[in-house]
């Protein structure tokens, strides 16, 4: 049983941990105080929190600490970009 509780722990901690380091949006002012690394791009989202979670997403695999969405556009399928900075 102790087993069992040191693994849920441990997935606990790992998982919080993982998401301190998830790239985080800011506003174009706080941005005015980082480092523009690149640009971006996500298609095929259907609401706008599933394509912010897409940017977010390629935000933090390019090595970003945080992103500043551009541009959202499209009907049925949503389209973005985000200037994204270390």
């Amino acid at each position: 049983m102790k087993t069992i509780k040191y693994a849920v722990t441990a997935i606990v901690l790992s998982t919080l941990s993982f998401g301190a380091f998830a790239a985080q949006s800011v506003t174009a002012t706080q941005a005015e105080s980082l480092n523009k690394i690149g640009v971006v791009s996500a298609n095929g989202a259907t609401t706008l929190d599933g394509l912010e979670a897409r940017l977010a997403a390629k935000a933090q695999a390019a090595g970003a600490s945080s992103y500043s969405i551009t541009s959202a556009a499209g009907n049925n399928k949503l389209s973005g970009t985000a200037i994204i900075y270390k």
